[in-house]
């Protein structure tokens, strides 16, 4: 499938190099910073079901094109259309970010520059955050007289506390990466020239671990801060016991003796 406003890309990771297991989107509106169109949600949103359906990628990377991760909501857009179409909008982000969320394959976010907004909010919805020591990031939103309401309200404050969250979502000023790690809303900085390389190692790693354990474990933990323990304990039993039932299991445990890199198939 052709897509106008991001790149879509398949790559083998280093410990497998004979599978093309690592899906990269870039976002591909550098002249606009990938401010977050609904044209380009909606194309964000049919690759990520393309990925969902290719059951050779195993982990996925999104990064931006130009100067930026995605400087957020495009503002060209704010105001048009009655409350019907404001609120389709809404929903359209929010549906993506929560499929970010919730994917059945662990994603990275390799943010290359701005990570502003609704930027903020698609980072805030990977599993891993790579940022480069020159990203700028924030939710500025109140700034412009909005909200982050791709998500952001919520899901900020469950990765770093609400205090943190607060000042950032309220005062809506720009931080560095490395006050961003600081917060714990980056995993790591690196040097501009290692933000490839270093994602694509992390999603080479990912690309290597047993598909229905990472799928599991990446359910259990979208719902960790809502649950209590006895429910967690619960669907860690459902999911242990999906575990011991898979082919996965048995592929891991004899590499595991044979020294070997394990060669799972999601069964």
């Amino acid at each position: 499938m052709e897509y106008k406003y991001l790149i879509y890309e398949k790559a083998a990771s280093f410990l497998t190099p004979e599978e093309e297991n690592i899906a990269i989107i870039t976002l591909n509106r550098p002249d606009a910073l990938n401010a977050l169109s609904r044209g380009l949600l909606e194309e964000l949103d049919n690759v990520l079901e393309e990925i969902r359906k290719d059951g050779k990628i195993r982990s996925v990377v999104i990064t931006g094109a130009g100067r930026a991760f995605s400087s957020g909501f495009d503002l060209s857009e704010a105001g048009a259309g009655d409350e019907a179409d404001m609120k389709a909008g809404m929903e359209l982000g929010q549906k993506v970010f929560d499929k970010i969320e919730t994917f059945d394959k662990p994603v990275i976010a390799a943010i290359n520059g701005y990570a502003l907004g609704g930027g903020l909010e698609m980072a805030a919805a990977c599993d891993l955050r790579i940022a480069s020591e020159k990203a700028s990031l924030g939710n500025t939103e109140v700034n412009l007289g909005l909200i982050p309401s791709w998500g952001g309200c919520v899901r900020i404050p469950k990765l770093i506390g609400r205090a943190n969250a607060a000042q950032i979502l309220l005062m809506g000023e720009r931080f560095d990466a490395k006050e961003a790690e600081r917060l714990g809303l980056l995993n790591k900085v690196v040097a501009p020239d290692e933000l490839k390389s270093t994602a694509m190692y992390l999603a080479g790693q990912l690309a290597t671990k047993a598909p229905i354990a990472m799928r599991l474990v990446k359910n259990i933990l979208s719902k960790a801060m809502e649950i209590s323990m006895e429910e967690g304990n619960k669907m860690m039993i459902k999911g242990g016991i999906t575990c011991m039932k898979s082919e996965d299991i048995i592929e891991g445990i004899s590499a595991f003796f044979e020294k070997r890199t394990p060669k799972f198939k999601g069964k």
